[in-house]
């Protein structure tokens, strides 16, 4: 493995490994996956200044009714989502999002597609 010139070889990164055997080399790509769990927990996590009551917040929460949000709120969340989970929603998907659920839908349908 090659190294430079500390002796310490080259550290690869998670998501790319080289696998070399008998002069052969292989690529290994991990996928990058993202549990739903992960995504609505991040959701939440934006959301949960906004909690109007003791309800938590959970998948079937409406955003725009259930929550004492507006909408720059929204769309600023929506970015920083995105950011996050690197996919971009388009302005006329984000217009049809009413509840914590469609949210992480549309989030790992977008990435399911990279």
């Amino acid at each position: 493995m090659p190294d430079l010139g500390t002796g310490e070889p080259l550290l690869r990164t998670a998501h790319q490994l080289i696998v070399e055997n008998d002069d052969i080399a292989v690529t290994l790509e991990a996928p990058c996956q993202t549990s739903r769990i992960d995504v609505i927990g991040e959701i939440c996590h934006h959301l949960a200044p906004f909690q109007a009551s003791d309800r938590p917040i959970v998948g079937e929460t409406v955003i725009a009714k259930d929550l004492t949000i507006d909408s720059l709120a929204i769309m600023d969340m929506v970015m920083e989502l995105e950011d996050r989970f690197d996919v971009s929603i388009p302005m006329n998907v984000v217009a049809e999002i009413q509840t914590v659920d469609q949210l992480a839908d549309t989030i790992l349908d977008l990435r399911a597609k990279r």
